[in-house]
């Protein structure tokens, strides 16, 4: 019998991340002590009237930069040279403009035609750069949409998140990918729309499970014929472009005429459709009545963090909600956050034609317009006061309370963890950037290592990394000789983008110093562990800064490396950094017997082994670190073998050849397809037998490491 898994078009996966942001650090490097400030601020205005005499009178787009190099400010202004004549003046300032005038070592100019384009270039560099001192859109990540395709005979429904290049019609933005899976899923039941490839959908020549499960009318193999599926694929657009109630009618009335005419089977399906479209509804939460395209923005401010709540509603339905954590400083107020999260958030993003907000903002109009140019249709920025409106904006506020409450609430268990991680570990302090390694492949081959970081924030996957293994001299299956390898180029390209310079060398794993005698000669000591803090560290916040400033939280020096293996992997660690002469703390985690979760065995450097407790949280939290690890090693190596198999094709099996592949090619249309197929479906290909098909079943489906 054939596996029901095989008979369905896989669809195709939306990565998605948190359902909410997480909440930035706290700048404490900005802040500077008083006497620094003196000392400092008075260099910082000599820069500033030094470059007033080139500053042009003319709109445009400044940036502040410091002796280092790095972007701290990017501003707009209508004449450059009266926005920066104002930082000059001797009285006046905040503190947050000060602070940010003393690091100030030269200013940067790009005019433009307009303020409006100043506008949209300041969002924009905000969002590359990054400056410490501009409020700053974190954790921002395209939208999905959903998709009913024009393209074919027969359109798909399916998810999409990118560029809009296929032809089709575009329904979104949703909130997250769970809010498009949901709606794809009552919309195939509602309308049995195909969500297969082209190349599964030419390729079949039966039905597939969807149409068993009644989520498919089978265009596929003419289970239903043209105008019906067309009529079909309006009545989808029309729902989803706002007409829900008109097809609601129409469903309704062709149930009852289906019921008078004794046909139960047609009306039941009817009967079920109408029953999908109410479920979708039903899940929306409000629809508004009055509102048909806007999205809501709503800010919360406290505890020093502000909570962004974002709402879309499009066609009359809302399409979901978002929280966002945007990083600002704590002096500046709900309407200063909002006008900078605004411009920001619709870089990259077609704006809707009405913008609900919760606070006042300095620049409303400019707003507008800079939107307007961008999307070509007008954009109407509104503060609600009164109707369904107000109400709507109130539902906004009580969802940004909830969020950043929530927030607040994990973020100090988290740090709880990292404290007790430092105290299992004898760190000298939580870990700001913990990385974490593990290697995947299949007897060697398609081996790939991989990296990724977690913090005080969680899981940072713009951080993650991948390592296609690249020696040739390893032994096939050699994980010693892998990590070996992945560590060196990761921390060789660390020390040459961000050197490190220590106060003074210190014994510990991988160190230089032997025996409390600091530079005598490289070598790693019996006794060498997680070095101990001396008052000096201590007082710099050990480790020290890598690459950055101190307490820098974007310095990609980790202050944990958790390796996934026993006491090979980490020798074979604290070898490669001891050749580097980097000194970070290590931990090995091994697999309990039998691989249980719960009973591994923890190696760290000058220390004996231990297991933790099986209910301690500290035990969960890195397990959970080490699985996270695991999945994204796995996910790569299959990622790479599937590309070899594509480029290799099926000759590598043994006894297909060219005749054969051809054979299974005819006959399934795509590898993909010969990849899914049950060993009964493979048999049936002329020329394949038994045994090949299992040959060729086994080849697609042996486990990864």
């Amino acid at each position: 019998m054939s596996d029901p898994k095989k008979d369905v078009a896989p669809e195709p996966d939306l990565v998605e991340e948190d359902d909410e942001a997480t909440l930035p650090e706290t700048d404490e490097a900005a802040a500077i002590a008083p006497d620094e400030v003196a000392g400092s601020l008075a260099a910082g205005r000599d820069a500033v009237v030094a470059a007033i005499k080139q500053a042009p009178s003319r709109p445009g787009v400044y940036r502040m930069i410091d002796g280092r190099g790095d972007v701290l400010y990017v501003g707009k202004a209508k004449n450059i040279k009266k926005r920066i004549a104002a930082y000059a003046r001797p009285t006046g300032l905040d503190t947050r403009i000060e602070r940010m005038i003393a690091q100030t070592r030269t200013l940067e100019f790009v005019v433009t035609r307009t303020e409006t384009e100043a506008l949209l270039l300041e969002a924009n560099l905000i969002k590359r750069l990054r400056p410490r001192f501009n409020v700053t859109l974190r954790d921002d990540k395209s939208f999905p949409y959903i998709l009913i395709t024009s393209d074919h005979w027969a359109p798909q429904i399916l998810k999409h998140r990118g560029a809009r290049s296929r032809p089709g019609q575009y329904y979104g933005p949703f909130a997250s990918v769970w809010a498009v899976n949901r709606t794809v899923n009552a919309l195939q039941r509602a309308f049995l729309l195909r969500s297969c490839s082209d190349p599964f959908f030419e390729s079949r020549t039966r039905p597939c499970l969807l149409y068993q499960i009644k989520r498919c009318s089978a265009p596929c193999t003419k289970e239903i014929d043209y105008p019906d599926y067309a009529a079909l694929v309006r009545e989808a657009n029309a729902f989803l472009s706002g007409r829900s109630k008109s097809v609601k009618e129409q469903l309704a009335a062709a149930m009852e005429e289906a019921s008078t005419a004794l046909d139960f089977e047609h009306a039941a399906i009817y009967r079920d459709r109408l029953a999908a479209l109410s479920a979708i509804q039903s899940q929306q939460g409000i629809n508004p009545r009055t509102v048909e395209e806007a999205d809501v923005f709503a800010v919360h401010q406290q505890g020093g963090f502000t909570c962004v709540e974002v709402f879309f509603f499009r066609t009359g339905q809302n399409w979901g909600n978002r929280a966002y954590f945007p990083k600002a400083d704590k002096s500046l107020g709900p309407g200063e956050v909002l006008s900078a999260f605004l411009a920001q958030f619709y870089d990259d993003k077609p704006p809707p034609r009405l913008v609900l907000i919760s606070h006042a903002i300095e620049d409303r109009a400019l707003l507008a317009e800079a939107l307007a140019t961008k999307s070509g249709h007008r954009v109407e920025i509104s503060l609600p006061q009164r109707g369904e409106k107000k109400d709507l904006m109130a539902h906004a506020l009580a969802n940004a309370r909830e969020a950043l409450g929530r927030k607040l609430a994990e973020t100090s268990s988290q740090h709880k963890l990292l404290n007790q991680l430092a105290e299992t570990f004898a760190l000298p302090r939580p870990p700001r950037r913990i990385e974490v390694y593990d290697n995947s492949h299949i007897q060697g081959t398609n081996a790939v290592g991989a990296m990724i970081v977690a913090g005080p924030e969680g899981f940072r996957k713009k951080d993650y990394r991948k390592f296609n293994i690249r020696s040739t001299e390893l032994t096939p299956g050699d994980d010693f000789a892998m990590m070996r390898e992945v560590l060196e180029r990761r921390f060789k390209r660390l020390m040459n983008e961000a050197p490190r310079t220590l106060p003074s060398p210190l014994a510990g794993e991988g160190g230089v110093a032997q025996s409390g005698a600091p530079g005598e000669g490289p070598g790693i000591p019996a006794n060498a562990g997680i070095p101990e803090p001396s008052p000096a560290l201590a007082l710099l916040g050990f480790p020290p800064p890598q690459g950055g400033r101190e307490d820098d939280d974007e310095s990609p020096w980790p202050d944990l490396v958790l390796i996934d293996g026993g006491l090979g992997q980490l020798n074979a660690a604290r070898e490669v950094l001891a050749g580097l002469g980097a000194e970070v703390p290590l931990v090995a985690i091994a697999k309990g017997p039998d691989r249980d979760a719960g009973r591994e065995t923890f190696f760290l450097p000058g220390r004996d082994s231990f297991k933790l407790p099986p209910r301690d949280p500290v035990l969960y939290f890195v397990e959970r670190l080490r699985d996270e690890a695991h999945r994204f090693a796995v996910g790569s190596h299959r990622t790479r073998r599937a590309r070899d198999m594509r480029e290799a094709g099926l000759q590598e099996i043994a006894g297909i050849g060219p005749t054969r592949k051809r054979a299974l090619l005819h006959h399934f249309g795509t590898l993909k397809a010969i990849e899914r197929a049950a060993v009964t479906d493979l048999m049936q290909v002329e020329g394949i037998s038994a045994e090949t098909a299992r040959r060729i079943y086994e080849f697609f489906h042996e486990g990864a490491a």
